[in-house]
């Protein structure tokens, strides 16, 4: 399964599993034009990917609940889903270059939401 709609499309699926930050991302990025799809964990994003073919950008947490982290999950979303642009988060675990995809960003914890929407922006453009 592959996307259908042009690299462009503004619509972000976020995968995290603190409601707080969930919801604030999503209001964040509602404002901003943005159409979103929030889940709390990976497997409820895999689901989420399988029905839709317009998610352009994933923003994930890597420690949440489940099997899958969301450094599995990046892996997995640039296997499946090669064009979609990825970001991964933590506040507590610190990420290497090389554990993640190609072309995945790595945002620490705490993000500035503006320079978040900057990064997402510039990689649909």
């Amino acid at each position: 399964m592959g996307q259908s709609k042009p690299i462009g499309t503004k619509i972000i699926l976020i995968v995290e599993d603190e409601a707080i930050i969930r919801f604030d991302l999503v209001d964040y990025f509602l404002d901003a034009g943005w159409r979103v799809f929030d889940v709390p964990n990976a497997e409820r994003a895999i689901a989420v990917l399988e029905e839709r073919t317009d998610i352009r950008v994933v923003l994930t947490d890597v420690q949440m609940p489940g099997e899958m982290d969301g450094i599995r999950l990046a892996h997995y979303v640039r296997d499946r889903y090669p064009p979609t642009v990825l970001f991964v988060m933590s506040g507590a675990v610190p990420i290497r270059k090389e554990e993640l995809p190609a072309r995945a960003m790595f945002l620490p914890k705490p993000y500035d939401p503006q320079r978040l929407l900057r990064l997402v922006e510039a990689e649909v453009h």
